[in-house]
C-alpha cells in the first residue's frame, strides 16, 4: 500500500513543470485546442473555474459574468475550464458548451477546452492549483452544502482531507503576480469572492 501511494504522489509531482512557481509556468488549451500560456496574463488578477451546463450551480455563470464586466478593465480576467466529472454535467463538445453559455449566459470571458481535475490524466494546472490550496469544507449555511457532503461522506469518509477538487464551480482566485491566494467550494456566496477580487485588484 505504501509504496502504491509513494507512486501515485510521484506521478501526479511528474504531471507538473518541475519548477512551477506560479500559474505562469502552465500552457493550457483553448476550446479551439490551441496552445495558450498563462504568461500571457501576468499581471491581472485571475479566477480559475470548473464549470458544467447541466449542474445545480449553473446559474453561477449569471454572477461570474457580472463580476467579470464589472472588473475586466482593471485588470481581472475569468479563466473557464469545462469538466465532465462531476455527474458527467458537462457533455458536449467544446463549441457546445460554449454555444450554451453564451446563448444562455452570455458569457465573454475566455473559455478553455474541457478538462479533467481529478485523476490519472488531471490537468497539470489543476495539480499545481490542488496543491497550493486544499479542500477548507463547503458552506453549510447554502442549501446544497449538507447534500454534497453526505453525498461524498457515503463515497469517502475521508473525503475532506484530501485536496482534491470536489464538485463544479470550484474556484481558485490568483494574483498579480500568478501565487494562488484562495480557493472557494461552489458553496461560498459568490459576494465573497467579489469581494476579494476588489481587494487584490485595489492591492494592485
Amino acid at each position: 500500500m505504501k509504496k502504491t501511494i509513494a507512486a501515485g504522489v510521484l506521478a501526479t509531482a511528474s504531471m507538473m513543470p518541475a519548477t512551477a512557481e506560479s500559474i505562469y509556468d502552465f500552457t493550457v488549451k483553448d476550446r479551439k485546442g490551441n496552445d495558450v500560456t498563462l504568461a500571457d496574463y501576468k499581471g491581472k488578477v485571475l479566477l480559475v473555474v470548473n464549470t458544467a451546463t447541466r449542474c445545480g450551480f449553473t446559474p453561477q455563470y449569471d454572477e461570474l459574468e457580472a463580476i467579470y464586466e464589472k472588473y475586466k478593465d482593471l485588470g481581472f480576467d475569468i479563466l473557464d475550464f469545462p469538466c465532465n466529472q462531476f455527474g458527467e454535467q458537462a457533455p458536449g463538445s467544446n463549441e457546445e458548451i460554449h454555444d450554451f453559455c453564451t446563448m444562455n449566459f452570455n458569457i465573454k470571458f475566455p473559455q478553455f477546452g474541457k478538462i479533467e481535475v481529478n485523476g490519472e490524466n488531471e490537468s497539470p494546472l489543476y495539480t499545481y492549483l490542488k496543491a497550493q490550496k486544499g479542500f477548507e469544507g463547503f458552506d453549510m449555511e447554502d442549501k446544497l452544502g449538507p447534500l454534497l457532503d453526505q453525498m461524498l461522506s457515503k463515497a469517502d469518509p475521508d473525503y475532506a482531507k484530501k485536496p482534491s477538487i470536489k464538485w463544479n464551480f470550484t474556484k481558485f482566485l490568483i494574483d498579480c503576480n500568478g501565487k494562488v491566494v484562495k480557493r472557494y467550494e461552489p458553496t461560498h456566496k459568490m459576494n465573497l469572492v467579489d469581494a476579494d477580487i476588489k481587494g487584490l485588484l485595489e492591492k494592485k
